[in-house]
């Protein structure tokens, strides 16, 4: 228990705990090689050693190893034992399974959103989804990318469902790696014609059901384009080997 001082009260604890400066470097190593798996500058399946992530983005050994056992147990990394590490692949079913989810969480959010959503924040996000002013695909697709999150995050946040948030949160990430993968490899950036811009009309208009609709035709629309994308890409960069048995088998299993 701590001393009082001459005037009778405790001493003022500090408001913040201090960051130790090995977990810090780790917690910025783990955000580079996330980043690098998620928008497939690390492309999926491929391995890759301890040393040779450490000389390309410049991270410290014990950095290093502390960035990769939490991209292992969040699933983005596997151990080879005497071999290194690899990349996760990436499934037809992959691309199955998250967009099953957002067909149905993307129309509720845009429901509960109606009405309560920030115009201005919303028509910035979708301008910036089809900025073409950056001249290099691969840069065109990453601010894509982080636009394009930030639109959907902020309709599920104006719809106040935090457990909603948090799962559509998950979703997006594991979304933005399969279409860095489908798009970013193929080098063409994603078209998303006029849906965000009928639903920012419906979402201002307080029109839930029109909300709803526009929101499950695009995940609908996008879960096709990205799908063919990504197959193509997983062919030409023989990312994962069994690709054709699993589109044989229907099932979209590895």
């Amino acid at each position: 228990m701590p001393r009082k001082s001459q005037d009778g009260a405790f001493p003022r604890q500090p408001d913040v705990l201090t960051v130790p400066p090995a977990t810090l470097r780790g917690n910025q190593a783990y955000d580079v090689l996330r980043r690098a798996i998620v928008s497939c500058r690390i492309l999926p399946g491929m391995r890759f050693t301890e040393a040779e992530v450490m000389e390309r983005y410049e991270l410290g050994k014990a950095s290093c190893r502390i960035a990769l056992q939490r991209l292992i147990q969040e699933g983005f990394v596997a151990s080879m034992p005497r071999q290194g590490y690899r990349a996760a692949p990436v499934t037809v079913r992959d691309v199955d399974e998250v967009f099953a989810l957002r067909v149905v969480l993307e129309p509720l959010a845009a429901r509960g959103a109606a009405g309560r959503v920030n115009r201005a924040q919303l028509e910035r996000l979708e301008r910036a989804c089809r900025d073409r002013a950056v001249t290099d695909v691969g840069n065109q697709i990453d601010f894509f990318l982080e636009a394009n999150r930030s639109f959907h995050m902020a309709i599920a946040v104006s719809a106040g469902n935090q457990r909603l948030c948090r799962t559509l949160s998950g979703l997006l990430d594991e979304m933005t790696r399969l279409v860095a993968l489908g798009f970013g490899v193929q080098g063409v950036r994603p078209n998303i014609e006029n849906d965000h811009s009928l639903m920012i009309e419906c979402l201002v208009a307080g029109d839930a059901d029109g909300a709803e609709d526009v929101a499950r035709r695009h995940v609908e629309t996008f879960r096709e384009m990205t799908m063919q994308k990504v197959v193509q890409s997983l062919r030409d960069t023989a990312a994962l080997v069994p690709i054709d048995a699993a589109l044989q088998s229907g099932d979209g299993s590895a």
